[in-house]
């Protein structure tokens, strides 16, 4: 008898065990973006092959979904009936966003309440996220997965939730773009931004113009390295391609499938070389041109004769036909004036209709499209340049260069979508990594993007309604390959997903950081290509009490960090970092994160130049931009250097348009015997350098007219330098005085706009 009891007990055991490897137990949902509420309970629900499904006919479409997603692993039968191990979808209209959704998970059922479609879908991709990431390829070989119930109750902050992509600059295959849509869907975005033309190429059939895309859609070759480079060099390849109409209706229905609108892009009145290099006399100037073989802003641009809306408005049949969104993109952004000003159809045309300048010319032109659009059924959206000479009637204005243009529109009582460079721009290192891929310049860490507020703190309560929401952009200069692509847009995609579904007061960037470290998984076995810097250290200088200190830090919780002093690369048996590290001279820090057994991420290194002014009080006329305010004053005189290739790190600090004076002061009198800094000069990115620096100094409380100024040099390059040296002088105080460029000269990107001034450490020895 005790053998048979024995016996039985070990085939139970053994039973248990087994059961136990057949099943995968989640206990704790990772989503992203966070739901608005989210309530774990007692008990948990079982996914097996006998979990069968039941939805309102009106949930039909995203039910579909789910099927359609689990089917690999759990087939799921229709079962009309209230039994248990039901997935259920309910009406409710007791919801009132129709992009919002309950979810319930008990014991017998996992129920999802929705007033549309469109919150049921939502509902669909949080359940998505809440399953194992095998799921998504099939290769799950559990026989059930056991979730936790749990209450969730969700809507998004924000009605327009983009990503945009650039394929004018560079061409993605059909199946990338669909990918990219996944990918957004998953995310809870509603809205994909195409832009499909621009100088470097002309990406859409047109069949009542065919020489768009026998000419204008393909250029003779594409720059090598990057536009700052100097001389230009250029690979000799033709390039080019267009998506047929046929291929963008089987895009345009995948994303609705999807519950993702597409924006399409069409750019006017710049941005449009490559057609006027088809049709010469589209442009002021009728000179044969060529489709652009490198970046940036060209004079070309359509001009205002009769010919020129004709061929817009039959082009834009065409897009519409393609395209049900409600809007549709007419760029107008950096529209140089130039061949407006000295071509006699537009100037006829500013007489005729009794404009005072070419400001007011592009006002006219980007109205008439809007009415033709208006007459069709389509509103427009524009870049924030649609402001100049007074805003069309009903335009929707993407404020891309910083927030002033979305202020002054949704004063007006314009709608918005906030997309500033500063935040939105993914075309941006997001590392300070040396080994980053080319990139346009600036600095984007996933940080900075997840901090983002799209409603502008100089906006009423009620002005802040016209804030429709955030997109991120995506513009591809620098990203020939479909897999650079996904590296420079994930995971900041994850954080904007969050910065527009998710509400400002619940965002919490460390739960984020955890969130984002287990959906990593679903990024690989999606093969999507990310950057990960989790495992990164970043380090700051911190001055108190006199004293300077290192602190080290990075993201993800229990992890370690070993350094080193002595300029030797980190190891598993380097000191453990606890505390702040003295700092008294001339340093360098290695660093990295280690687990248990071995290093993670790559090694941060941080030399810091221990000068006369390091930790010193210092004073500015004007505060940095905020877009662009890095360290902070303090930066300027922390003994450490910005880097060589991002002007928007923590290092630099950047102003827009105006004219500097730094006070530092030294505590004492002290012997002076240089003083040096840097200026980023990116003139592709509105950045140049100032012609010269002014100081002057004080021995006591009052600034003394000692004055000395000096030259910035090497203005032709990408960083410029000031450097000026003293015999015999010392000093308590002193004030550099640095006069801005100015407003950007014709011929140049951004002519007309304020330029930007970007100052790195200023040193003193």
């Amino acid at each position: 008898m005790r053998i048979k009891r024995l016996l039985f007990i070990l085939i139970g055991i053994n039973l248990f065990y087994s059961c136990a490897e057949k099943s995968l137990i989640i206990k704790k949902p990772h989503l992203i973006p966070a739901p608005s509420n989210l309530e774990v309970k007692s008990g948990q629900f079982t996914l097996n092959k006998n979990t069968t499904i039941n939805y309102d006919d009106d949930f039909a479409a995203s039910a579909k979904f789910l099927r359609t997603y689990l089917s690999k692993s759990f087939p799921l039968k229709i079962n009309n009936e209230f039994t248990s191990n039901v997935i259920s979808f309910n009406k409710d209209s007791l919801i009132s966003n129709v992009e919002g959704y309950k979810i319930e998970i008990t014991p017998k059922l996992i129920t999802v309440h929705a007033s549309s479609d469109r919150g049921a879908f939502y509902a669909v991709q949080t359940i998505r996220q809440l399953l194992p990431a095998k799921l998504e390829n099939g290769s799950f070989q559990d026989k059930q997965i056991i979730l936790p119930c749990l209450n969730i109750e969700d809507e998004p902050q924000f009605e327009y939730r983009g990503m945009h992509l650039d394929v004018a600059r560079h061409m993605y295959s059909v199946d990338f773009i669909k990918k990219y849509i996944d990918a957004l869907a998953l995310l809870k975005m509603n809205t994909f931004h195409w832009h499909l033309t621009d100088d470097q190429g002309w990406r859409i059939e047109i069949k009542k113009y065919p020489e768009l895309n026998t000419i204008g859609s393909y250029r003779k070759e594409t720059l090598i390295g990057h536009y700052n480079d100097q001389p230009h060099q250029f690979d000799g390849k033709r390039y080019g391609g267009f998506y047929t109409q046929d291929q963008i209706k089987e895009i345009v229905q995948y994303a609705l499938d999807r519950k993702i609108t597409i924006i399409p892009e069409i750019e006017m009145p710049g941005h449009s070389q490559a057609v006027i290099a088809t049709y010469p006399k589209l442009g002021c100037d009728i000179k044969p041109v060529e489709v652009a073989t490198k970046w940036g802003v060209f004079e070309e641009i359509f001009c205002t004769k009769e010919a020129t809306f004709t061929f817009l408005e039959e082009v834009l049949d065409e897009v519409i036909q393609l395209f049900p969104s409600e809007y549709i993109h007419i760029g107008g952004d950096e529209a140089p004036k130039t061949r407006w000003k000295t071509c006699p159809d537009c100037q006829r045309r500013m007489k005729q209709e009794g404009l005072k300048n070419e400001q007011e010319l592009q006002s006219y032109f980007i109205t008439r499209i809007e009415k033709y659009l208006n007459d069709k059924g389509r509103q427009i959206i524009g870049w924030d340049e649609i402001l100049e000479g007074g805003l069309a009637p009903n335009a929707t204005v993407m404020s891309w260069r910083g927030t002033e243009g979305a202020i002054t529109a949704a004063k007006e009582k314009h709608n918005v979508i906030m997309t500033p460079t500063s935040h939105c721009y993914f075309d941006y290192y997001q590392s300070d990594n040396e080994n980053e891929p080319l990139s346009i310049g600036g600095f984007l860490p996933l940080e900075k993007v997840y901090h983002f507020n799209p409603l502008p703190d100089e906006l009423s309560k009620q002005e802040k309604q016209y804030i429709i929401g955030a997109q991120g952009n995506v513009w591809s200069e620098y990203m020939p390959t479909e897999s650079q692509v996904e590296y420079m847009a994930f995971p900041r995609l994850l954080a904007m997903s969050e910065v527009v579904w998710s509400k400002e007061e619940s965002k919490d960037y460390n739960d984020f950081i955890s969130r984002l470290e287990h959906f990593n998984e679903r990024l690989k076995i999606l093969e999507i290509k990310f950057a990960n810097h989790l495992y990164e250290v970043e380090g700051e200088m911190v001055a108190r009490d006199n004293k300077l200190n290192y602190s080290l830090k990075t993201l993800t919780e229990n992890k370690i960090i070993r350094f080193s002093l002595d300029g030797r690369e980190p190891t598993i048996n380097s000191e453990i970092y606890g505390h702040p590290i003295p700092i008294t001279e001339k340093t360098t820090i290695k660093a990295a994160v280690f687990d248990t057994k071995s290093q993670l991420g790559q090694t941060f290194s941080e030399t810091i130049n221990f000068h006369k002014a390091v930790g010193k009080k210092v004073s500015l006329n004007v505060a940095p931009h905020k877009a662009y305010s890095g360290s902070g004053k303090e930066g300027l005189v922390n003994g450490i250097a910005g880097s060589d290739t991002r002007y928007g790190d923590k290092e630099w600090l950047g102003f827009w348009g105006d004219d500097l004076e730094i006070e530092i002061d030294l505590d004492e009198i002290t012997k002076i015997n240089s003083i040096s800094t840097r200026f980023y000069n990116a003139n592709g990115q509105w950045i140049y350098s100032p012609q010269q620096v002014i100081v002057k100094f004080s021995e006591d409380s009052s600034i003394k007219e000692k004055m000395h100024s000096g030259l910035v040099e090497n203005r032709d390059s990408l960083i410029s330098n000031f450097n000026i040296k003293f015999e015999d002088l010392s000093a308590s105080k002193l004030i550099l005085t640095i006069p801005g460029f100015g407003m950007i000269p014709e011929g140049k990107q951004g002519a007309g706009n304020k330029s930007w001034t970007f100052i790195d450490e200023i040193v003193i020895e």
